[in-house]
């Protein structure tokens, strides 16, 4: 989701400073009824901002925001700032479905960022689910899964080489997995293995994800295979459990 609209500056709105309800629990009413109307969605203008909006002090605005938090309107990232809070998203694990599947079916908006990529020879673990023979050729890429302006998934892919030499550059322009696939004559393929668990993450997967190193997280692996039943894609992926469901279709 956008951005709620830009804040003034120069017309900070009126609050009813003798009405006997606190200044705090009035910006929140007010935040409150216009995110329940839909009129404001997505990350909220920071603490800086909405001071000179209302007039106020940003311990204020930090008390407001807190109650929101509390009712469940909106979800106080560290680090990034404060969102307000949508329903889960419930990434269905089908035989043809990826994540972008999902998102669309919600309506919601989701963006890959490439973030790393190499190649080199698999390790032995990613040959054995690639079904490679030892020292072949990979490459990797590292991506994260935003959604509605957050970080929700770090995921990193293995494909083989020399089938899909080139893939990073190609998923750079295109953003989505499956349409790097498609580039590379692959529109035909499902999930062959998913396997999943819940851990803690890392303190720079804690980072990465905006979450405390104490909240577990998901971790996904998978398998997908052309219709040749040709492994393709090997994936481990780690999302923040309090934003992702997983959904196993049977």
């Amino acid at each position: 989701m956008p951005d709620m609209s830009p804040l003034s500056t120069t017309s900070p709105c009126q609050l009813a400073r003798r009405s006997g309800t606190a200044i705090w629990r009035q910006i929140e009413e007010t935040l409150a009824a216009d995110i329940l109307a839909g009129a404001r969605t997505g990350r909220l203008p920071n603490e800086t901002e909405l001071a000179a909006h209302f007039g106020v002090n940003r311990h204020t605005v930090r008390q407001a925001a807190k109650a929101l938090a509390d009712r469940g309107l909106v979800e106080v990232v560290h680090g990034r700032g404060t969102f307000v809070r949508e329903g889960m998203i419930a990434y269905e694990l089908g035989r043809r479905s990826r994540l972008a599947h999902s998102l669309a079916k919600a309506r919601r908006i989701g963006v890959s960022q490439l973030t790393g990529q190499r190649d080199n020879v698999a390790e032995s673990d990613v040959a054995e689910m690639l079904e490679l023979p030892p020292d072949s050729r990979v490459t990797r890429i590292d991506t994260l899964d935003r959604v509605d302006e957050r970080v929700v998934g770090v995921c990193t892919q293995y494909f083989p080489l020399p089938r899909f030499a080139g893939l990073a550059e190609v998923y750079q322009q295109l953003g989505k997995t499956h349409l790097a696939l498609a580039h590379f004559g692959v529109t035909d393929f499902q999930r062959k293995l998913s396997r999943i668990s819940a851990m803690l993450p890392t303190r720079e997967m804690a980072q990465l994800l905006g979450q405390a190193v104490t909240q577990p997280i998901l971790r996904v692996e998978t398998v997908y295979v052309d219709a040749d039943g040709i492994p393709i894609e090997y994936g481990i992926s780690h999302f923040d459990s309090g934003a992702v469901q997983l959904v196993v279709e049977p």
